[in-house]
């Protein structure tokens, strides 16, 4: 399938569509948990960094070989500008990914060699069914050499990101999967 006839297509709502560079199409359902969690952390982004900091969420940013992502959250410097239509993963301070059921493997170990090995200063890895952020620096060839856990529920996040600026993450903020119900 060509990339004209994949951007043209539409796709069940609800849905998130990812393209691999093995040449894969990825379709997994969004949950309330992942959208919710994406959206606390955009209103802690303007908070900790003004409503026009950039901050793009499930936007293309361009990587060497053709490894783009669409990260759930990005953090860009200030100066950041776009190359064509895109960013470059040079522009960026901080990744953060929310795990969903179906992308944990992706994002705690996929994307953890990634992202350090690009050199992207921090990787937040948000994980609402084990209650937990894990905030990886120090970036290396093979990921990063420091992670710090933290629960949810513990109160604030401070980030500091590499222009000298600080992301404030609010713990007692993201919010939990509800638990399952019957059916109606």
């Amino acid at each position: 399938m060509s990339v004209d006839a994949i951007t043209q297509s539409e796709f069940p709502a609800g849905y998130v569509v990812l393209f691999g560079v093995d040449g894969k199409i990825i379709m997994t359902p969004q949950s309330e948990e992942h959208s919710s969690t994406i959206k606390s952390m955009q209103y802690d982004t303007i908070l900790s960094l003004g409503r026009h900091a950039k901050t793009p969420s499930d936007v293309y940013i361009d990587f060497p070989a053709d490894e783009n992502s669409a990260p759930d959250l990005a953090i860009l410097r200030e100066d950041a500008r776009k190359e064509g239509k895109r960013y470059s993963f040079e522009d960026v301070l901080l990744i953060s990914e929310v795990v969903s059921t179906s992308s944990a493997r992706k994002d705690y170990d996929d994307c953890t060699a990634k992202y350090g090995r690009y050199g992207i200063p921090i990787y937040l890895v948000v994980d609402p069914y084990a209650g937990e952020v894990v905030l990886h620096t120090e970036p290396t060839a093979n990921g990063y050499s420091t992670a710090l856990k933290r629960a949810y529920g513990t109160g604030k996040l401070p980030v500091p990101l590499a222009d000298g600026r600080t992301f404030t993450l609010d713990l007692d903020e993201l919010p939990r999967p509800e638990p399952e119900t019957g059916a109606h």
